[in-house]
């Protein structure tokens, strides 16, 4: 004897209507958390480097993004730990600044952490000019004294804001940023930024460096100028 079905009543209305649209809502979420939880498995590891073209067939050579890791077994505590930034920066320079930047390459521990650590000294009147750090973020912390603290965005907006002891700044991933001294005496920056070598592009020392084109070109472009108006004043004069 066959065994008695036992019948399903239909859902309609606008509670049916509701069960589907949740049901779909589900399936949607799923499938969503899905692709989100493949998608870094996928992705491209950061480069540790400004450059890094292919090398021809046959011609390839072993080159780490990064350090080789030493063995575990010869793993030591003072490999995490470092000094470098005990001892404040010469600021006896034209831009009355210093800025030590400690990577991986000076510092084993941060291999592979995705870290890098900074102090930064400024005399009075001290600067650090705008520049950038291509593969980083940097957050700012001002040990002591005043200072102004701004970054530029792709829109040409400037964020500035003035620092005393115990502030904190965040300058974001590849946007040129600066600092100035706006104290009376020295000031002391530490700073942490998310790469173990998040690299520094200077438009003012690529570009304006002694003997760079560009710099032979301005001088000898003002250098005309310069003998021009001299000519000038003297057909005036005479």
């Amino acid at each position: 004897m066959l065994p008695k079905l036992r019948s399903v009543p239909y859902r309609s209305g606008a509670r049916g209507q509701m069960e589907k649209l949740s049901d779909a809502g589900l399936a949607a979420s799923l499938l969503l958390a899905l692709l989100c939880s493949l998608t870094p498995s996928s992705a491209d590891d950061s480069p540790l480097q400004d450059l890094c073209p292919a090398a021809p067939q046959g011609e390839a050579k072993l080159f780490m993004n990064g350090f080789l890791c030493k063995s575990p077994s010869s793993v030591m505590a003072s490999d995490f730990k470092t000094s470098r930034l005990n001892h404040a920066g010469d600021t006896d320079n034209f831009l009355r600044s210093s800025m030590n930047v400690v990577t991986a390459a000076d510092f084993p521990g941060l291999n592979t952490q995705g870290l890098s650590v900074a102090r930064t000294d400024l005399a009075m009147d001290g600067m650090v000019p705008p520049h950038s750090h291509p593969r980083a973020s940097e957050m700012m912390f001002v040990s002591h004294g005043t200072v102004v603290a701004g970054f530029v965005d792709s829109g040409n907006r400037l964020f500035q804001r003035t620092l005393r002891d115990g502030d904190v700044f965040v300058y974001p991933r590849g946007l040129l940023h600066f600092c100035v001294n706006a104290g009376y005496g020295l000031a002391t920056t530490f700073s942490v930024l998310n790469s173990q070598n998040p690299g520094v592009v200077s438009i003012a020392g690529a570009m304006f460096a002694p003997g760079s084109d560009v710099m032979e070109k301005l001088v000898s472009r003002i250098s005309s100028l310069i003998a021009r108006n001299a000519t000038a004043m003297a057909i005036s004069v005479w």
